[in-house]
């Protein structure tokens, strides 16, 4: 079982940055793949970044690629999705979600266990 805590999320202006950050329970926290997903008002939850057990290697969704890096400290426990250049569609409940098994890095029914979100808002 692995619970996760996300936080870092806010009100910010576009054109600015912030960080999430994804703690994680557990000791087995390196055995995990680690996503973030983010759903707006009235819409699906969609993809928009992966990072493999080790970090060694990262995806990231069209939508955000160049603006948003993920990271992983297994020392700590926690991933890190650093967003900057933020465009009011960023705004949304960003999730963090953990899977053990092999699969699609963007398929949300390959993860199994979830964060409560942190909400990005991004104002114009």
């Amino acid at each position: 079982q692995v619970q996760l805590v996300e936080s870092g999320g806010g009100l910010v202006q576009a054109g600015g940055s912030l960080r999430l950050s994804c703690a994680a329970s557990g000791r087995t926290f390196s055995s995990y793949t680690m996503g973030w997903f983010r759903q707006a008002p009235g819409k699906e939850r969609t993809f928009v970044a992966a990072i493999s057990r080790g970090g060694s290697s990262t995806y990231y969704a069209d939508s955000v690629k160049g603006r948003f890096t993920l990271s992983r400290d297994n020392a700590k426990n926690t991933v890190y999705l650093q967003m900057i250049s933020l465009k009011p569609e960023d705004t949304a409940l960003y999730y963090c979600a953990a899977r053990s098994a092999p699969g699609a890095a963007a398929t949300k029914s390959n993860y199994d266990y979830w964060g409560q979100g942190t909400q990005v808002t991004v104002s114009s």
